[in-house]
Formats: C-alpha cells, structure tokens, sequence
C-alpha cells in the first residue's frame, strides 16, 4: 500500500497498532544516491576497516536523503501462519522552521529507480516529512521566541500574497469580520497563520480544510481567550506532530523493540539513524551502540542466507528477488505441511499479483519472506527434518542465534558488522604484491586495468614500484600466481609483511647500518 503525506496522520494510529501486535518487521529504503564522488576516492574498498568503510559511508548519508521506505510487519495470528501489512512510506525533508535541507542526486540511482517504475512526483510532491532530533530542537526554539522563518521561496511567496491579502482587508474591516485565504497546501496552513498571528494582534486564524484558512478581526481580549483555548489548531504540540511526520512511526518503530529485518541493511541504519534520531556521530563504536540501543534485535537476511550456501551447497543467487525464487522452489522446499505460510493483508494484496523489484514496500515484504523461508530451512536441518507442527517464531530465532545484530559488510575487513560485540575479521584470500620492472610510471589505476580483464582485485600502491592487490576470491588468488608467473614487467608473489613492509624495510635497513658501524667501531676501536 502507498502512503503520502496527506493520508500519513489518519493512518497512523493503525499502523501504531499493527506495530505493536507484530511478530517482527522488515524494513527496506531506496535513495537519491549510495556512493559520494566526494570526496574521491571514496568508493568501499577490500582494505576497508569498518571505521574507515563508516566514515566513507557517512559522507555518502549525509548529502543523500530517503525517497521512499518500506515496512512489512509480519503479525503472527494464526499458528505458523503470517499475515503480511507491507507499506510503501513516499518521504521528504521536512521545509517546517527547519533550516533549508540540501538533497544530492546521484545520476545512476535517478536512471535506476526510473528504469523500475519510481514516481518522483510522488516524493517530491506529496512526500511525508520527517526529522531527527537536532531539527526538532531548533523548531521548538522557533515556536518558543515566535522568530518564524519560511525557507522556501514558493511559500515566502504564498505568504507574501496573503499578508497583502489580510492587511488591505483588515484596515477596512470591522471586529468578528472574516476573510477567507485559499490554496493553501501542506505547511503553507501553518507558516501562514503563524506568521499573521505574530504581525497582527488582532487577527485570529482558523484552518478551514480543503487548503482554506479563515481570518477574523478580534479585540486583544477575544484574542488572548482564542490563544488559551485547548482547541487552537496552532499549538506547540500539533505543529510538532505534523513537521515531525514519519519520525513519529520511527518513534514507534524503537519502543516496540521488535526484531528488524533487511537485506544489506548498513545503508538502511545509517540513514534511519541520521535522518529520524540524530545526525551521524564521528565515532564508528558511538553508531555500534546507539544503533543497539535503538534496535536491539538485527536480522540481515544477506548474512543468513550467505552462510546457508556456504553451508548447504545451494547455487547462489545475486539479489534479493533470486533469493526468495531460490527457497520457494520445490526442489529446496518440497512439500512441508510446518513450513510457515505467508499471506498479504487484503488492502495490501497488490504484491500478491505481480513483482516489483525495488520498490521498498515490495523488497521489505521479500525480505521477511526470505528470513522466515532461511530460518524454517535451518531448523530443518538442525532437527533433521522432524520439525514439530507449527513452529513458533522464537524458535526460528533461536536457529537464527549465531546471525543476530550481524549485519553484512560489503567488500572490506571483516564479514559483517556486530552491534552486539567485537567485529570478527574476515578470512580473506592471501594479500599479492606486485613488483614492476622497466615498466616506469605505472600507477595504481593501471595496475587495476591491466588485472581487471582476469579477474577483479582492489589496488594500493605500496612503494614507487610496488603494487599490494586484495581479491575475495581463492581462485582469483590462485589464477593471477599461475598466469603472471613468466611476465616479463610484472613480477607476482605473496605478500609477507616482514618481507614487503616499507616500514618494516626501512628498519632493518637502518638496524643493519647501526650493526655495521658498530661492528666498525669495534674492530678498529681494538686494532691497537
């Protein structure tokens, strides 16, 4: 189901309930970009620390913003059987008293998301606000002193306009008078009728629906009894609740501390973190806790059915759609009467009829799906297939012990990031230096295109003439050493660290030159 702004505030008590009655959610978001260009260099790479990896993906988060979210809340009615609510969230900035928010596109996710059916007037137009802390604090600063400032230059237009409308009327108009103002949209109901209300004491305002604010000429008396009133549609309170917009299912989303779910979920939590908590921290371990503290329960289906075919032998599948045809097929789930059914909720049937791929509601949806398909696939071979009816969903947690809060890291240093304890470092293929011989000039760019035609490796320089390359495969590894082994301008090997090391060399270089003087100053020092 698609969610804009203008349906979000009468939907959102549902989904509040629906939240709190759920097994586990998943979560999935596309966005205007993944990767900055700036600055260079800054593309995830095998010699990537997780430190180094969320520092790079930091400065990627924060120019790119969230176009769309999907949430799938898996509610568990029915013995073994999961009813499926999933939600396609359209987002945008909040523009609400809000210092104006830059958004980057990046050109090859805006062709991407085209390519499969993405509405950008959805997202631009009618997309639901949303803020983190910090610009939460500087609303409430803003309300509080009643300096209101439009960032927009559409609204401070539309606001322009009605306050020439109000002032030519209100010089003619007698008291309890009203005015209509019209076409008004979205924040303009509020900026409008703030900003009247702090230029004119004797006006009052009143939204009368349908992009319609009414205006009437009152005494300071009237006007002060108006301003007391516990229906005044310009209270702190509801400013608050309608500029904070998606933050505040987010809100919800960390009370109910449900298990979360998603397919290479990094990018997912960062932005979730930065854009509905608080800016991005400096601090790779300070993200680590703030996301526990958040979400105590991660599960990244890429991290579970990673291991499930390295284990079980299964042919291996490159997206998220591959995956989920792979453990519905009959030939690895045969008939299974406790095998988990899942069903979409009737005004959530729409995925039911057909795929679509990279939409967010539809790739959160796969994503539980997969991860109870994995977790049933487990518990099948921990039992050897004598699995009792029914089983509940802690007992698929329980099978899924080993892969929680481990969330899958793309090419680099370790596996996969543990919010819940120490990243463990992954077991990479060995490092291969490379010596080049009357070859001059060649850099590390050259070095990556003259290996790229074989296989894939990721280049360092470590020496005017030396190379360090890092592959993730074994036979890549193997490959290079077998077909550059009588090149004539580059020489292969594994790197050893006492042997390669600039540091290293430089040492025992240094430690050779003292022993040498020393061994000097001995022999002549003794001559006499």
């Amino acid at each position: 189901m698609e969610v804009v702004a203008g349906r979000f505030e009468e939907g959102l008590p549902r989904l509040r309930d629906l939240i709190h009655g759920a097994a586990f959610l998943a979560l999935d978001m596309e966005f205007t970009g993944l990767y900055s260009a700036f600055p260079r260099n800054n593309e995830p790479s095998l010699f990537d620390s997780p430190a180094e990896r969320y520092l790079k993906a930091r400065e990627s988060v924060q120019r790119f913003t969230v176009t769309q979210l999907g949430l799938a809340i898996f509610s568990n009615e029915n013995p073994n059987k999961y009813v499926v609510h999933s939600y396609n969230f359209f987002l945008f900035p909040s523009t609400l008293g809000v210092t104006d928010v830059e958004v980057t596109l990046s050109v090859s996710s805006i062709q991407f998301l085209s390519h499969y059916g993405f509405d950008y007037n959805k997202f631009l137009k009618d997309g639901i606000p949303y803020m983190n802390e910090a610009q939460e604090k500087m609303l409430i600063q803003h309300l509080l002193v009643g300096s209101w400032k439009v960032s927009s230059a559409q609204d401070r237009d539309v606001l322009k306009k009605a306050i020439d409308e109000v002032t030519c009327w209100i010089a003619t108009a007698k008291e309890e008078e009203t005015m209509t103002l019209q076409d008004l949209s979205g924040y303009q109901m509020f900026e409008v009728q703030l900003v009247l209300r702090q230029g004119l004491q004797n006006v009052w305002t009143q939204p009368l629906g349908d992009g319609k604010v009414m205006v009437k000429k009152v005494s300071p008396q009237h006007r002060q009894l108006l301003e007391d009133s516990p229906y005044d549609c310009c209270q702190k309170e509801l400013i608050l609740l309608s500029a904070r917009g998606f933050t505040n299912l987010f809100h919800t989303l960390v009370k109910v501390k449900k298990p979360l779910v998603g397919h290479n979920m990094l990018m997912d939590l960062m932005h979730l973190h930065d854009k509905f908590y608080k800016p991005l921290p400096e601090s790779y371990e300070e993200f680590k806790r703030n996301i526990h503290n958040l979400f105590p329960v991660l599960i990244d289906t890429k991290t579970v059915t990673k291991s499930i075919w390295k284990k079980h032998q299964f042919s291996r599948a490159s997206n998220l759609l591959e995956v989920h045809r792979v453990l519905c097929s009959s030939s690895l789930n045969p008939k299974d009467p406790t095998c988990p059914v899942i069903t979409l909720a009737s005004d959530c049937s729409r995925y039911a009829e057909k795929n679509s791929p990279h939409e967010a509601g539809y790739d959160a949806f796969l994503c539980g799906s997969v991860l109870l398909k994995s977790a049933h696939l487990l518990l099948c071979r921990s039992t050897d297939g004598a699995v009792e009816a029914d089983p509940s969903f802690s007992q698929y947690l329980s099978v899924l012990a080993e892969y929680l809060n481990k969330v899958n890291f793309i090419r680099g240093g370790v596996s996969s990031i543990n919010f819940s304890g120490e990243d463990t470092p992954s077991q990479h293929p060995p490092v291969l230096v490379v010596h080049v011989q009357d070859w001059p000039g060649l850099n590390a760019r050259q070095i990556y295109q003259e290996f790229k035609a074989l296989c894939r490796f990721d280049v360092r320089q470590l020496s005017k003439n030396q190379f360090i390359l890092l592959s993730s495969k074994f036979k890549h590894v193997r490959l290079v050493l077998r077909d550059y082994r009588h090149h004539p301008h580059l020489r292969v090997s594994i790197y050893r660290h006492w042997r390669h090391s600039p540091p290293v060399n430089c040492l025992l270089q240094v430690s050779g030159i003292v022993a040498l003087w020393s061994l000097l100053a001995f022999v002549l020092g003794g001559a006499p």
